[in-house]
């Protein structure tokens, strides 16, 4: 089986923010348009104009409706690997084609050694992992490494796709090992949370809760249920926990 690293350089890794995240899927078709010639390419499409669509997509987005009456709101909730610091997919690989990379934590899949087994999409409880059918083997969310270590885009491009992508600034990307960096600062400042913190897998991505809304009146009282998401479970990211652990 394949060894994680005991430590990384850095912790590259996304932000995305809940509050302000508009479900426009716009960093889902940037993904798909960039990697469908990046890293993991080709993004396979399976019957694109029939009945029965299907194919490889790194970056979902999932929209859900939370709470009730006045208290009632739309979070669209954007999904794809979080590149865990414990990650369960690398471990399981029996050929070593799932790794992490010790330079920035990234993990990725070296498509040579795979023989599309599946184990890592059995042990990856955010069903990040795609397979693809026509290649017969694994696919991932690869942080656009072909991307952000590119010299010959400017410094301003050298984002993920979905990053730069994104028309209400609801993602951000960097170092979220040095306690200094912006997308650190953002964390701590709006409580950022881990995606299924009990499961130990320790997620370098991080979400950011949406914000209370400004009650009167009737509302008042929902206010509680509005507070900023803790680690202990509840709000609506515990709500997602518990859907996506079933």
């Amino acid at each position: 089986m394949t060894t994680l690293p005991t430590t990384t350089t850095t912790k590259l890794g996304l932000v995305i923010d809940l509050d302000t995240c508009v479900g426009c899927q716009a960093c889902v078709t940037n993904c798909k348009e960039w990697n469908t010639g990046g890293h993991s390419a080709p993004l396979t499409d399976l019957n694109p104009y029939g009945d029965k669509v299907d194919g490889v997509w790194f970056n979902r987005v999932h929209t859900f409706e939370y709470g009730l009456g006045e208290n009632a709101r739309t979070v669209n909730f954007p999904k794809s690997c979080l590149h865990c610091e414990n990650a369960a997919c690398v471990t399981v690989c029996p050929t070593g084609a799932s790794y992490k990379r010790s330079s920035d934590g990234i993990v990725l899949v070296d498509h040579d050694k795979c023989i599309g087994c599946k184990l890592c999409s059995w042990a990856c409880p955010y069903g990040a992992r795609e397979f693809d059918e026509d290649e017969g083997v694994m696919k991932k969310c690869t942080l656009c490494v072909d991307r952000i270590y590119n010299e010959n885009l400017d410094e301003v491009d050298r984002q993920p796709a979905c990053v730069i992508t994104c028309p209400s600034k609801a993602r951000h990307f960097g170092d979220l090992g040095d306690p200094d960096s912006d997308v650190s600062k953002l964390v701590a400042e709006r409580g950022g949370y881990d995606l299924m913190p009990e499961q130990g897998y320790k997620p370098t991505n991080k979400y950011l809760p949406p914000r209370p809304r400004k009650l009167t009146g009737a509302a008042i009282g929902a206010q509680e249920s509005l507070q900023p998401v803790k680690t202990n479970g509840k709000g609506f990211l515990g709500w997602v926990d518990k859907v996506l652990t079933r």
